[in-house]
């Protein structure tokens, strides 16, 4: 496989394809080595256009996803990340090159560990990998940004105040297909405005609350 060429062929053919055209995100993409960060039995599909199995039962998004998530999140340099769900660490990484100060989350332990040696063997140091379930995890500051890897079965607001006052946070909300992605954006202590972004479908947040079932 040339990499380079099937790289550049998935920003162009992919990502922007998908009305991702933000020039700071596409020369990330381009940079951050993503076939570092898919397992070695999946080494062919790093640049497809598809979820890669991860351990644990998890997977890896598609590319085009990674870069509307990072495209709806705006982040800038220095600010301040909250990532829920690590994975494989590929789109921490893409956090962290964009210049955001990164504390991701990681339930799975072994995903964990993986993560972080990714980080790691790529010379993303400075980023943080806690192995903690968001579903009961107080963070002790507010964030710039907040990315949830995982879907909500029903919104949850207890993310949305975790950001700061002008923070973002990107999230995908459902419990059948399609479901839908939202950026969420706080504009005052109480003020949090809505933009629905696209459809998609991704696996749920382990333990996230689910809308009830009425049974007659």
């Amino acid at each position: 496989m040339d990499i380079e060429a099937a790289r550049q062929q998935m920003i162009h053919q992919q990502v922007r394809a998908w009305d991702v055209l933000d020039p700071a995100v596409l020369e990330v993409l381009g940079r951050v080595p993503r076939e570092r960060f898919v397992p070695a039995a999946f080494a062919a599909l790093a640049f497809a256009d598809t979820e890669i199995p991860l351990p644990a039962g998890q997977s890896m998004l598609a590319p085009k996803i990674h870069g509307r998530i990072l495209q709806a999140v705006d982040l800038r340099a220095g600010e301040t990340v909250l990532e829920v769900g690590a994975g494989s660490g590929y789109l921490t990484a893409c956090l962290a090159a964009l210049g955001g100060q990164v504390t991701t989350l990681e339930i799975e332990p072994e995903l964990a560990k993986l993560a972080t040696d990714n980080l790691r063997a790529t010379g993303h140091t400075g980023v943080q990998v806690f192995g903690a379930d968001a579903t009961r995890y107080t963070p002790t500051q507010r964030f710039d940004a907040v990315v949830l890897t995982a879907s909500l079965p029903e919104y949850d607001p207890r993310y949305a105040d975790w950001l700061r006052i002008g923070g973002r946070m990107f999230a995908v909300v459902g419990d059948t297909e399609p479901m839908a992605a939202l950026k969420i954006t706080r504009a005052g202590e109480r003020d949090f405005g809505r933009e629905s972004l696209f459809e998609t479908v991704v696996d749920p947040l382990v333990h996230a609350r689910r809308p009830s079932r009425f049974v007659f």
